[in-house]
């Protein structure tokens, strides 16, 4: 199983992530008069977001690309630390909270929705800001933990929606319903991990092993559980 995930992790996860992204294009037209055709680009947008930030692993498995790997050394960007930072840890948040704004119905529930975007966005960007230094050479924990808390904040909302109207009736129905929470047991499951992102070096392979395999487990379970709902929900009740 170790050797399995040093060899294949990376290309096993963008296999999960193709197969939502592309199930979301080919039911595109099913879709594309609900909010839920916002969610299947997001789910490209994440691909082509894995797909550029895996540099680091190709420079250093294929011979083809030492040139590369050699030019990387030293730089800012010879991990991709930067990448993920941006357009996953401060990307997603901001897309989940339009994401709900749009879904969601209450007018209370809308403007929190749009000033906790806002405060995340300027915090985030001075977080950054006072630490370019981490920003380039590990994961902003505090940036981490408070894009967990913004999404576990829309999610709620929407639940909380659900409860206090008729949708309670036909929930069930919903990929939003799904979405939201597929979103926060993969969050729940994940979020404990960065507390422990110091052990994560070729100087601790069973703690990197460990995060592999629950990273590998819950991609599956998030992304196979997004390729279901597509395929099995009914676009009239998406609206």
């Amino acid at each position: 199983m170790k050797e399995f995930l040093y060899n294949n992790y990376s290309l096993v996860t963008k296999a999960v992530e193709l197969l939502a992204a592309l199930t979301g294009l080919l039911l595109y037209s099913k879709f594309k008069h609900t909010v839920v055709k916002y969610f299947i680009w997001f789910l490209v947008y994440i691909f082509i977001v894995e797909l550029i930030g895996g540099y680091t692993v190709y420079v250093y498995k294929y011979e083809a690309l030492d040139s590369i790997e050699q030019a990387l050394k030293g730089t800012l960007i010879e991990r991709n630390y930067w990448w993920y930072n941006v357009f996953w840890v401060i990307g997603a948040p901001m897309f989940y909270t339009t994401y709900f704004m749009t879904v969601i119905k209450t007018k209370l529930f809308k403007n929190i929705l749009g000033w906790l975007r806002l405060l995340f966005f300027l915090i985030t960007i001075t977080y950054v800001l006072f630490n370019l230094d981490a920003y380039f050479k590990s994961n902003l924990k505090f940036n981490d933990i408070l894009a967990v808390f913004v999404i576990l904040v829309c999610v709620t909302l929407y639940f909380v929606e659900i409860l206090n109207s008729d949708r309670m009736l036909t929930f069930y129905k919903s990929a939003n319903f799904y979405i939201a929470g597929i979103n926060f047991i993969w969050f729940l499951v994940i979020t404990p991990i960065v507390f422990y992102d110091h052990y994560f070096s070729k100087a601790d392979w069973n703690f990197v092993f460990l995060k592999w395999e629950i990273y590998l487990t819950m991609n599956f379970f998030m992304y196979l559980s997004f390729t279901f709902v597509l395929l099995c929900c009914k676009p009239q009740h998406l609206k």
